[in-house]
């Protein structure tokens, strides 16, 4: 439906010139005006015709766009909770999910409809033309080959370079944008900030670079289509002024040969852009296919949800742990930890505590020995995200499905007083930082974990909010086992026990 309407729409445009040609040359005659009111109501109708069929294409390429947008943003989403591409390069991450999934609408709408309906329409406008003067139609399918196939080919080999860079620059610019946004306080300590907004300034400089380059080789591309569409209209006033003076050609036809082609050369002087933003398009959807091809990551056995057990357990046996792609870090770990047990993994950074962690819950596969869990396991991450959004929202990320008194219980338990409906700002801005680790607790106290594995709960809290917290986290786990994974004394003390992690040799 889209492919149809573009070619209505640009159709319209030729043949509205072509009439109005016809229109003019014909009421220069001085005719009865009867015989004008047809070509009179055609002009209307096509004038008309191609607002109204543009902005139905537009509707109808952008609905079809959008949806395979969505599924291809949904497909990507799905992918990433599969993988461990989360911890890399946040900012590249985030222009690959948002951006280059929006490469896909590029190429439907700025792409294919454009290609499809101008090659339609030229054949159909040759075709026609060819009736009145076939040498005029031969000019036309050359000169529009050259305009709408040569030079957009052209331009896309003169600036592909270019082109391609940007999709990745906009990547590498936006992890360096997430890196100061993230860092500044600790830039501007540090003395760091004049490198870095020094390398923000070259990636910028060379996005802008790239983009300059593409912008000089459409401008040079569209001198060359001026340049063909002018030859097409030069070409049709010789030969068909020809074919007048020998009398095989209405006088009142000529016009219509000269300036057809100048409304078809306009619909093909988009396809440089066109051809430009194919190649874009394509490297950006090429950078969301690395994302859609990577390897899962996990047996994903152990669901974060499910039905509860009698006596929840965590025993670890002979576990060999370690990253994707790199050697094991811990190695020989034998740990089990009963209802209501408190453990401390501990050791120094580096050691690969997270690393267990990341095993226990999942996310990587043991390298050897086994991970035996009975209940679902809530994990209290040490840099746990606060949405932008309300406090309700950000707790019931750990459980979907909870109600307002669950809310409401979970932030009691985690020692929170704060309204549900009450906005957090972006990464829970206008929290402080206890309030933010009590709402990180709350949304997994919400999940009614019963396994919880905890990786420094008590970071960048001061001694009495660090202490208050424990309590309410002791106070919510009293049946369940906990791993704690933690640098604070305080915190090690107040476990059962506590599990060192050596090196592996």
């Amino acid at each position: 439906m889209a492919g149809l309407l573009a070619f209505l729409a640009t159709g319209s445009a030729v043949a509205l010139m072509a009439v109005s040609a016809w229109l003019l040359s014909r009421a220069a005659e001085h005719p009865p005006v009867l015989y004008l009111y047809a070509p009179a109501t055609a002009v209307r109708a096509f004038g008309i015709g191609r607002g109204v069929f543009r902005y139905l294409e537009r509707l109808s390429g952008h609905d079809v766009a959008l949806r395979l947008q969505s599924e291809l943003r949904l497909d990507t989403y799905t992918r990433l909770a599969r993988t461990t591409l989360l911890g890399r390069r946040r900012g590249d991450l985030l222009a690959r999910v948002i951006a280059d999934v929006e490469a896909i609408q590029d190429l439907v709408v700025r792409v294919w409809l454009p290609f499809a309906s101008s090659a339609l329409v030229l054949v159909v406008t040759a075709a026609a033309l060819g009736l009145l003067s076939p040498g005029s139609a031969i000019v036309l399918l050359a000169t529009s080959a050259v305009a709408g196939l040569l030079i957009p080919a052209l331009a896309k080999l003169g600036s592909g370079r270019a082109d391609a860079a940007v999709v990745p620059l906009r990547g590498e610019l936006a992890g360096t944008v997430h890196g100061i946004a993230r860092s500044a306080p600790d830039l501007v300590a540090y003395g760091a900030a004049p490198a870095w907004l020094e390398r923000f300034g070259a990636i910028d400089t060379r996005l802008r670079r790239a983009a300059d380059r593409s912008a000089a080789v459409r401008g040079l591309a569209g001198a060359g289509q001026v340049l063909a569409a002018g030859t097409a209209v030069v070409a049709a006033l010789a030969i068909g002024g020809h074919q007048v003076a020998a009398g095989t050609l209405a006088p009142v036809m000529l016009a219509v040969l000269v300036l057809t082609p100048l409304a078809l050369h306009e619909a093909l002087s988009t396809l440089t852009l066109s051809a430009q933003t194919a190649t874009r398009a394509r490297t950006a959807l090429r950078r969301v296919e690395a994302v859609l091809a990577a390897d899962p990551i996990g047996s994903g056995d152990r669901p974060p949800a499910g039905p509860a057990v009698e006596e929840p357990t965590l025993r670890l046996d002979r576990l060999s742990a370690g990253w994707p792609g790199h050697d094991p870090v811990v190695e020989g770990l034998s740990l089990e930890i009963a209802a209501g047990e408190k453990v401390a993994l501990v050791g120094p950074s580096g050691i690969g505590k997270t690393t267990v962690a990341a095993t226990v819950l999942g996310l990587i596969p043991a390298r050897a020995g086994r991970v035996e869990v009975r209940g679902a396991v809530g994990y209290l991450a040490q840099d746990a995200h606060i949405f932008t959004t309300s406090v309700d929202e950000n707790v019931r990320i750990g459980n979907r499905d909870a109600g307002p008194g669950e809310v409401s219980d979970a932030l009691a338990r985690a020692g929170l007083d704060l309204p549900p409906s009450r906005l957090v700002g972006e990464a829970g801005a206008t929290l402080s930082g206890g309030e933010a680790r009590r709402l990180a607790l709350a949304r997994v106290l919400v999940g009614d974990y019963q396994v919880l594995v905890l990786d420094e709960p008590t970071e960048h809290l001061d001694a009495a909010t660090a202490t208050a917290l424990v309590d309410d986290l002791w106070a919510g786990s009293d049946d369940r086992p906990v791993l704690v994974i933690t640098h604070d004394p305080a915190l090690i003390a107040r476990c059962d026990r506590a599990v060192e992690l050596v090196p592996s040799p």
